[in-house]
């Protein structure tokens, strides 16, 4: 779902950075000055998940690049990741990594615009951690919380995210006038095929939550993890298997994804007959120049060579990049929570 440039107006654009700007300036807020009683510094991001905040930012990524088709479609998917993040992380420290994901991948991989960047922030992160994970996936497991309600609230909080992120997306290009785009058509196919692509996503998500609730409970989001829950076992160990996997799914599954387009690709196709559409002006311009010259593999391959080793060397290049910036931004928040409660 991660919107081009040419799907967007420069006015729904830039109103649309400042919406997740807003967003992330709150987030950053909320981690930074959360002190409790006593006045010592308590969770907003736990020192502790400093290192499984670069690891889930790392897989999410890896786990974006590798489309799953949609039986009968001809269309097909991927995970976004929101609801994941926020299960393990809490929703504020989730919309920053799904943040830090998605400026990599525009800038370094060309996947989704420079001006849409906002859009694709809200759309993906906002949606899924800040408004699905809190209203929808908490309430659920707060009543019971064992595989089975996790793996219906994953499934009902992705679903519902990215039916609130598609029908943004719908939204945006009609605000942006983009007539090759007419609301019914675009609508009565973005919210189906998003649908199904979150009941796939759904039951990923339940599967690595419920995989850190049987092993490691503590490391789950605080609000969800209040519940008893089964003895753990070292964190390190969980640490672990979650980059192997990460290692796997960006070196090797990656090479595996599906060839059909994805969702909004399939919907813009079957509504204006085409997947790219072009936009002219300055704006435009200035934003595409910025990616041309930043993104050293456009669409996860060599730019001078066709090898699909491209696809694995992007897969791990953009998962290592994504640790860092991920834990680099981990780091500067807990340096400045430190320096307000001092």
């Amino acid at each position: 779902m991660h919107m081009a440039d040419a799907l967007l107006s420069p006015a729904v654009g830039g109103a649309m950075w400042a919406a997740s700007a807003a967003a992330l300036g709150l987030a950053v807020k909320k981690i930074a000055g959360n002190n409790n009683q006593s006045g010592s510094v308590t969770t907003g991001l736990d020192e502790k998940k400093i290192p499984l905040m670069g690891i889930m930012g790392a897989f999410v990524f890896a786990g974006q690049m590798i489309n799953f088709t949609i039986p009968g479609t001809g269309s097909s998917g991927h995970i976004g990741g929101g609801v994941l993040l926020a299960a393990l992380l809490g929703p504020q420290p989730a919309l920053i990594t799904l943040a830090s994901v998605l400026i990599i991948q525009c800038l370094f991989f060309a996947d989704g615009g420079l001006l849409a960047y906002g859009c694709n922030v809200f759309n993906m992160g906002v949606c899924s951690a800040l408004l699905a994970y809190p209203f929808v996936f908490k309430p659920l497991v707060k009543k019971s919380l064992n595989a089975k309600t996790i793996t219906v609230a994953s499934i009902l909080a992705v679903v519902a995210g990215l039916q609130a992120g598609a029908f943004c997306v719908v939204l945006e290009t009609l605000f942006s006038g983009v007539t090759e785009l007419p609301f019914t058509v675009f609508v009565l196919l973005m919210q189906p095929i998003h649908l199904a692509i979150g009941l796939v996503e759904g039951a990923v998500t339940a599967a690595v939550i419920c995989f850190v609730y049987k092993t490691q409970p503590e490391m789950l989001d605080g609000a969800v993890s209040e519940k008893a829950a089964p003895a753990p076992v070292s964190a390190k160990k969980v640490l672990v298997v979650l980059a192997a996997l990460t290692l796997v799914v960006a070196g090797l599954l990656s090479l595996f994804a599906s060839a059909h387009p994805d969702g909004l690709e399939w919907a813009m196709e079957k509504t204006a007959g085409t997947a790219e559409l072009e936009r002219e002006g300055p704006v435009y311009e200035a934003a595409g120049n910025v990616v041309e010259k930043t993104a050293f593999m456009p669409d996860y391959a060599f730019k001078e060579n066709e090898s699909p080793a491209g696809t694995s060397v992007a897969g791990l290049a953009g998962s290592a990049v994504t640790l860092a910036l991920a834990v680099g931004a981990a780091l500067l928040i807990r340096a400045v929570r430190k320096k307000t409660a001092s």
